[in-house]
This record gives C-alpha cells, structure tokens and sequence, in this order.
C-alpha cells in the first residue's frame, strides 16, 4: 500500500493513497476507502469494470464517500471508455456523460493524457465537500500500514487526519503507544512536523500497530500507557470470548472440523497488510476436509521462537519478502523445520493449494471391464471348485477384480486364482470364448452364476 502527496503546479498539494488491485487485498481496499475523503476508481478502457472495481465501489459506497472515475489506457487501440461508463451503469455509477453527477475523465497513466483534468476534478469535488481540517491542535490519524524495520525498530505509516504531529509527541496507535522520535516523509526526508492530510512514517512505538488503528496524541506517558493497556485488555478479552463462548451449533462444527486435515503455517511478512491478504487467500481454500490453520502470523523477520513454535506443532514456515536470521536458520536445520520463502502472493498461494490437494483422500472409481456365465463346476484335486466359463460381455482379465452374483445379488467379492483357457493360463479372455476360472479362498460357486470382472482406479483429488 502506498501513501504519498503530491504539490501541484498551483501550489495545491493531493495525498494519494493507493491501494492493489489484487483480489487478496479486499481488507486493504475497505480500510483505503474509510480513511480517504474522494475515491478515484480506476477503470482499464480496454479491460472495463472487473470484480475488483465491483468490490472498491461497494467499499466506497459502505464509507459513503464520493467517487470519480479515472478510466485509465484510452492509448491502447482496444479501448473503449463509452463500454466503462455504460458497465458502471449497472453498479448504480451514473457519470456526468450519462447524465449523472459522477465525474469522469479519461487519462493515459503512460502519456500523461488527461492527468491535469483529473487534478482539476478532484481539486474541484474537494471545494464542493469544503474540505478542511484545523491543524492547531493534538494530531488525530489512520494508520495505513504498518512494519517491522530492522534497523529503525516498528515503523508505522500514518495518514494524519486533524491537528500536527511533532517529533517529540506522545502517541497512542491501537494498543501499542511510544514517543515519535522521528517523522520521514515518502521520499524519506526527516521531517519536524506533520499537517492534516500528510502521509508519514512514524518511528518510536513499542510495536507495529494493527493497519486500520486509530492514531492520537496524548498529553502524558501515563495516560498512553493507560489508553495503550485497556486496549489491549479488551483486545484479548474479544478474542477469549470469541472462543469461549460457543453455541451448539459452533461446537458440533468444531467436532466436523476435528476431522478436518489441517496444515499447519507459521507466517511472517514484511507489512500488515501482506499479511492479513495472505490469510484471506488462504482461509478462502479450506474445504470440508482439508484447511490452512495459520498458527501465529506477525510482522518482522523469521527468528528462532518462529521455528520453535513450528517444530512443535509440525508446521512449516512461510516467510512473505522477509528472511530469517541466523540462530532460526542453524535452529531449522538441527530441528528439520522447513522454511518457504516467497515474494508473490500467487506463488504461495498455488503452493499451499497443491499441499492441501495432496493431503485430499484419493476418489475410487469401478471400471467394468466384463461379465462371465459359470456353465459348469468342476472339482480339481489340489485346486479345488474350477469354473467352467463363457465370457459373455466386454473382457475378463487376470489380477482385475471380481464378484460373484447369484440372482442378481452379490454373494462374493474377491480375486481370481487361475485363468485358463483350455490348458494354458492367459492375461484375458474376450467376449464369445471360453475358459477355466477359479477364486482365492472362495470354493461356492453353482451353475448359473455371473461372475463380473472389473479394475479400481485411484484418482487424485485436487482443490
């Protein structure tokens, strides 16, 4: 997730905060939109309204925040904007071209066509909601995104909503609090203070907060303390609650899900945000009978509890654009704790996919391969009950299963011990001849009967 500003010709300056289109990152788009003050949807000319932009307008309408339309690639020789506005008609997206009061300007991210009448748009839908925020007084704002940095500790990018944020100030993110040491804005130049509508990067929290917190500034260390510790109580009694209290519903389900194959997953990812993509992408693969159980999930590099925490519980770890240390690599390989490394959401998500099609039991499937009429039985010295036979459909085969039906039903299910035709033994018998046929361990056989002949096949299930 990116969050910038940027300073117009005019001297006005636009905070963007941008937000991926990847279908994994659906939290990330709804928290863009509660935060933002105009949502500009991105509609490709040539691609037209996808599932992706269905979803942003529904986040944008659920933080009844205003839209425009920024209907992208008009260079390309497949596009076609007249389609875009017409498809959005069905989302309830009227644009002033169809009569409505949504604006709409066609731009080329590439040429640059365009990009001055969206500012102007924005400029002017921002004078129509007479934005304005008062700076003099105790910052208040979003955290967007937040990170474990390994040389400057937790970092957290914050969207400054009211009042200025100053190096030196005591602030509350969440349920972790600290004193901002230093502000960096997305150009990574230090900076003393931060306005309303300023994107910046806060260093001097306890911990990464959670994206989507709420960020204040508060008079003393002891009230952030306070605030920091009741949050984080009533973080934990939700969660104890949320397991502890159980109808019967949720516990039968829980008897079903115990026996569910689950694979165990110990995550780390370099952001919030990659982090809780990853674990919706990966809960939407769970079936009936297998699942990812994520056991714990944060933010920062691989280290050694991580490792510990999965040679414990069997889990393997999977490490999202971060890199385990060195004392979790040398615990690793004594432990023999697999470690994934990935840096595209796609990849681990297929991989994890092709784990738990793999732990799927394998489907059996009867293939009729013939049906045999016993004419005659003979006694054979040494051998036992033979059956005398007319292959009367399809093929009757050594090694292949076989049943024995005495009017119409099933009497006996097993294999065969001998094929003969004539005096030799044979691979098959076709349809029209004759042969000798004697069971494992079976001896019961009468004229009349059917034997039916046929093969098991395994097939591998995949999700």
């Amino acid at each position: 997730i990116g969050d910038y500003q940027v300073m117009l010709k005019s001297g006005h300056k636009i905070s963007f905060l941008d937000t991926p289109g990847h279908a994994a990152f659906t939290a990330m788009r709804a928290r863009g939109a509660k935060v933002t003050d105009i949502v500009i949807l991105v509609v490709a000319a040539d691609d037209g309204v996808m599932p992706q932009t269905v979803e942003a307008i529904a986040h944008a309408k659920a933080a009844e925040v205003p839209i425009i339309v920024a209907i992208n690639k008009i260079d390309k020789g497949d596009a076609n904007p007249t389609r875009v506005k017409t498809e959005l008609l069905q989302h309830e997206i009227q644009v002033e071209d169809m009569g409505g009061e949504v604006q709409a300007v066609e731009v080329s991210a590439i040429k640059g066509t365009g990009l001055d009448k969206l500012e102007e748009a924005i400029l002017l839908q921002a004078e129509i909601l007479d934005l304005k925020a008062n700076p003099d007084r105790l910052a208040e704002g979003a955290v967007v995104e937040a990170k474990l940095d390994k040389g400057r500790g937790p970092v957290a990018t914050v969207l400054v909503q009211r009042g200025t944020l100053k190096v030196g100030d005591i602030v509350v993110a969440g349920s972790e609090w600290g004193r901002v040491r230093l502000l960096a804005n997305e150009r990574g130049e230090t900076v003393k203070t931060a306005g309303p509508s300023e994107p910046i990067e806060v260093l001097g929290l306890s911990a990464p907060p959670e994206a989507g917190d709420e960020m204040a500034v508060v008079e003393s260390e002891a009230r952030a303390r306070e605030l920091a510790e009741y949050r984080a109580r009533k973080r934990r009694e939700q969660r104890l609650a949320s397991s502890s209290r159980q109808t019967l519903d949720q516990l039968l389900q829980t008897r079903e899900a115990g026996a569910k194959q689950q694979l165990p997953l110990v995550l780390k990812a370099d952001v919030q945000g990659s982090s809780e993509a990853i674990q919706g992408a990966l809960a939407k693969l769970g079936t009936d009978e297998v699942a990812a159980q994520i056991l714990q999930s944060g933010v920062g590099g691989i280290t050694e509890s991580d490792v510990i925490l999965a040679q414990a519980s069997g889990a393997a770890v999977i490490g999202f654009n971060v890199r385990a240390n060195a004392q979790a690599r040398d615990r690793a390989k004594r432990d023999g704790v697999e470690i994934r490394y990935y840096n595209i959401i796609y990849n681990l998500v297929d991989d994890v996919k092709a784990a738990l099609s793999g732990m799927l039991t394998p489907e059996t499937r009867e293939k009729f391969l013939g049906n045999a009429e016993i004419l005659e039985v003979f006694t054979i010295t040494k051998v036992g009950k033979v059956a005398g036979c007319k292959v009367t459909e399809g093929v009757v085969r050594r090694g292949a299963k076989v049943r024995l039906i005495r009017d119409h039903v099933v009497i006996h299910e097993g294999e065969l011990s001998t094929l003969k035709r004539f005096k030799d033994e044979v691979k098959e018998v076709n349809a029209g001849q004759e042969c000798g046929m004697a069971f494992t361990n079976y001896q019961d056989l009468q004229k009349g009967d059917v034997i039916e002949c046929f093969d098991v096949e395994i097939i591998q299930r995949a999700l």
